[in-house]
């Protein structure tokens, strides 16, 4: 049995992979967000979110239909 120190939940894995593994598409996607917030239209960094979702789900090894995916 794992303890809640070792044990990697799936919020774990996302924090990770979202500060690591895919850190260079977040900033990216960032930056996007900062220079529109005073502007803030439907899609409008929908790219950049775009490839940051899917930089996560292959990081955590969800398939893109998947129905639990929020990205």
């Amino acid at each position: 049995m794992q303890t809640a120190k070792t044990s990697t939940t799936p919020l774990r894995q996302l924090a990770l992979h979202s500060t690591t593994t895919c850190s260079s598409h977040a900033t990216v996607y960032g930056k996007c967000i900062l220079a529109a917030y005073t502007d803030v239209r439907k899609d409008s960094c929908k790219q950049e979110f775009e490839k940051f979702g899917q930089c996560l789900r292959e990081a955590v090894c969800l398939p893109h239909d998947d129905k639990r995916s929020i990205f």
